[in-house]
């Protein structure tokens, strides 16, 4: 008798403990999906558990859900992924991007906007990359990735990032190599000079590494030649950020005398070159951008280099910029993709970016917001580039919530039931 009700205490504990494990964390009811990765677009709901997506499907049970979120005529995506950002901050003050002024502390800006993971495009190199490490990505609840600069010396500004003999293909590779969580590729920025030698050592870093690089062409008189660069020295994967700017540094994508997408940057896109906007201050145009999506030509990601310059100025953030390529002709699934599969895949983190069963709950909830004002009745929002060029768009994106690794780190009109309140009080 006694064995038989040890057993049965047994079978009763196992069970308790079961029923306990499939307890769902969250569950986002009647929000409209869109997941690209999973041809998603329609109303459905999303269980979480443990830190990932449980369950998508019609009609889910909120029975036993630490917490139910109302997502009804608001939009559930995969949480946002920034591939150019600049978040190496600190108090260097003559040291601009790398442990210095210029750069943001991740956490302020991104939760806001639904993103949950970003890239930090250059900001240090491999000899600064460990404390960038240890200050910023260690201590952030974004998800904080790096492609490094080909600069040891990383985004310091001024004569440093004019110093070729610091540009170390070996060096950056072998720092690559020792944190392959983290670094997802190498980054050439704001160098200035008619000399291929930095891309060159650039690319050799990224071969080495295994790795995609990014370039960002600081400037030259003449112009270094787009059409080189994307069919003679780039691989396939490889990103071309900036790609909607014109300065008379740069070389442009469009023909601005025919407003027409350059014959060879079609011919690099069929290569696999991977084209980024990389907003910035001043390396967006609507001159540039606009005729190129009416002649089909979209960006495979959208990011918004971001620093507390572009910040404040026409970029504003990741929801900002969407929203403009919204107000531009493409449509809410396709600025989805560009901001969430498709920069996951540049990334090569097939891992992120998609809200398939079993993958890391990182959810975005988002508003539209229509553009109608009781003082500025004209039911259009204004959109400008740093030229002042201004176009009306009819929408705007907004974050409602954003959820990361399964926990609400953000919700701005307590949309969750119950509100849970994860800030411990200050004593």
């Amino acid at each position: 008798m006694r064995k038989i009700q040890f057993l049965l205490f047994v079978i009763i504990s196992s069970l308790g403990r079961l029923a306990y494990a499939q307890t769902t964390s969250i569950v986002i009811k009647g929000g409209h999906v869109i997941d690209p990765k999973n041809n998603l677009n329609e109303v459905l709901d999303i269980a979480i558990l443990d830190g990932k997506i449980s369950q998508i499907g019609k009609n889910l049970d909120t029975k036993g859900a630490d917490q139910v979120v109302d997502a009804r005529g608001l939009y559930v995506t995969p949480g946002l992924i920034d591939i150019h950002t600049h978040v190496f901050f600190g108090t260097n003050l003559d040291q601009a991007y790398s442990n210095g002024p210029n750069a943001l502390p991740p956490d302020g800006f991104t939760f806001r906007n639904g993103v949950t993971t970003i890239v930090d495009a250059g900001s240090a190199g491999w000899r600064d990359f460990e404390t960038f490490k240890k200050q910023t990505i260690d201590r952030s609840q974004t998800r904080v990735l790096a492609m490094l600069n080909i600069v040891g010396s990383g985004m310091r500004g001024g004569k440093f990032e004019q110093n070729i003999e610091d540009m170390d293909a070996s060096q950056t590779a072998a720092m690559a190599k020792q944190y392959p969580d983290w670094i997802v590729g190498v980054k050439l920025a704001h160098y200035n000079g008619y000399n291929w030698t930095p891309t060159e050592r650039t690319v050799e870093a990224g071969k080495l590494a295994n790795l995609p690089v990014m370039i960002d062409f600081g400037g030259s008189t003449p112009t270094l030649s787009l059409e080189d660069l994307f069919l003679k020295y780039l691989r396939p994967g490889d990103i071309y950020t900036h790609c909607f700017g014109q300065l008379k540094s740069r070389e442009p994508i469009l023909d601005v005398t025919t407003n027409k997408i350059k014959p060879f940057v079609w011919d690099a896109k069929k290569k696999g070159i991977r084209f980024d906007v990389g907003y910035g201050g001043l390396s967006f145009a609507f001159s540039q951008a606009i005729p190129a999506l009416k002649s089909g030509f979209y960006p495979n990601t959208i990011s918004t280099d971001i620093h507390n310059g572009s910040m404040n100025n026409a970029m504003k953030d990741m929801l900002n910029v969407m929203s403009k390529f919204m107000a531009m002709g493409m449509d809410l699934p396709a600025v989805i993709k560009a901001s969430t599969w498709n920069p996951a895949q540049v990334i090569r983190r097939p891992e992120l970016g998609h809200l398939s069963v079993g993958s890391v709950a990182d959810v975005a909830i988002l508003n539209i917001r229509g553009g109608k004002f009781e003082v500025r009745d004209t039911g259009y929002f204004g959109f400008f580039d740093y030229t002042g060029h201004k176009i009306e768009g009819k929408q705007k994106l907004e974050c409602e919530m954003t959820i990361r690794k399964g926990k609400i780190v953000y919700d701005l009109d307590g949309i969750a039931s119950p509100v849970v309140v994860t800030q411990k009080p200050r004593s």
